[in-house]
């Protein structure tokens, strides 16, 4: 049986973005008369037709699209990622005329705040976040009839589309330059135990090092917060012999240890190397300037939300597999320093 076309064949043959070919097919203004043309009979040359869902979601839209992300307030303020992967979003649903509704929600009222979204009509469609294990969420949406792409990989596979990318080449990597520069006491700052990615990133920590023949180092929990992060750097350098080396699961987490490290009268890297998580942009200005794994939130959020746009629109899209992570070298990592110059 053939493939049937999607709104992305459509945008290739005429050589314009998924969106314009979303704006044309659905009679939105502002597209020049001669690109409407071209979209029009590229979708004629394919056969393309809209998915019965698209039909029924072509009235009474709400124009908007859908995050709710559950953390407190004051820490989504603080985490610079989730601004550069809703700035990712806004390039894309800006050309197509859509808003994004944030909804902050407590972990028990999450499944609430879900249902209240469906039954209001407020967004045609979601984002799903910090994916967990056992993980609600892809069943609710379901049953909401609720379209949704999973942002990241989903612990047992999903029905539901997903852009994902692979963090754990680059914390691998990581470990591995830690080890060339002679570091053999690792230790790691682990975000919540409940996410995916941050088991993910964890256990890519445990894999390398288990790799180099080198035994588990210490790991204390972070929870992806300057708070957690600089609570645990001091619990590791409280230790009767300290990590020579700590990678952390975020740079929130990391540039506050090193101010903890800073603090407690550490030169880094000479005394001790530091390795983060994200590339936000602070990273490159701390001093030193942090060593950390290259995610780009932003590139993140734009697949997201073109793939989330084509489900609103075609009643589905192909699983997106970004380039994974990659380990940009700065300032904070040097050779492991002897111990008797600890």
């Amino acid at each position: 049986m053939a493939r049937r076309p999607t709104i992305a064949d459509v945008a290739q043959l005429a050589g314009v973005s998924r969106a314009t070919v979303s704006f044309v097919l659905n009679d939105r203004p502002g597209v020049a008369r001669a690109t409407q043309k071209r979209v029009r009979a590229a979708a004629e040359e394919l056969g393309w037709t809209p998915s019965r869902s698209a039909r029924a979601l072509s009235t009474g839209r709400a124009r908007a699209v859908g995050l709710v992300l559950t953390r407190e307030p004051d820490l989504i303020g603080t985490d610079p990622f989730f601004p550069a992967f809703m700035a990712g979003i806004e390039s894309v649903i800006s050309e197509t005329g859509d808003g994004l509704m944030l909804q902050i929600s407590r972990p028990g009222d999450e499944m609430k705040t879900y249902r209240r979204l469906a039954a209001d009509r407020r967004v045609d469609g979601v984002f799903l976040t910090d994916l967990r294990m056992d993980d609600f969420r892809p069943a609710l949406v379901d049953e909401l009839g609720l379209p949704a792409v999973a942002v990241g990989a989903v612990e047992g596979g999903t029905h539901l589309p997903t852009v994902n990318l692979d963090d754990r080449p680059a914390v691998r990597h990581a470990v591995h330059h830690l080890v060339e520069l002679g570091h053999r006491d690792i230790a790691y700052v682990a975000g919540p135990e409940e996410f995916v990615h941050a088991r993910r990133r964890r256990q890519a920590w445990a894999d390398a090092l288990a790799e180099a023949g080198l035994p588990s180092g210490p790991v204390v929990p972070g929870g992806f917060t300057a708070e957690g992060g600089a609570r645990a750097t001091q619990v590791l350098l409280a230790r009767a012999t300290p990590p020579t080396a700590i990678v952390y699961a975020n740079d929130l987490s990391a540039t506050a240890g090193m101010a903890v490290a800073q603090e407690a009268g550490l030169l880094l890297p000479d005394d001790l190397s530091m390795v983060g998580f994200d590339d936000v942009p602070l990273a490159s200005w701390t001093r030193p300037s942090l060593t950390t794994c290259r995610a780009n939130p932003a590139s993140w959020g734009k697949a997201a939300a073109l793939a989330l746009v084509e489900v609103i629109e075609q009643g589905t899209t192909a699983d997106v597999e970004l380039d994974p992570a990659t380990l940009v070298l700065r300032g904070s990592t040097g050779p492991a320093p002897t111990r008797g110059g600890r």
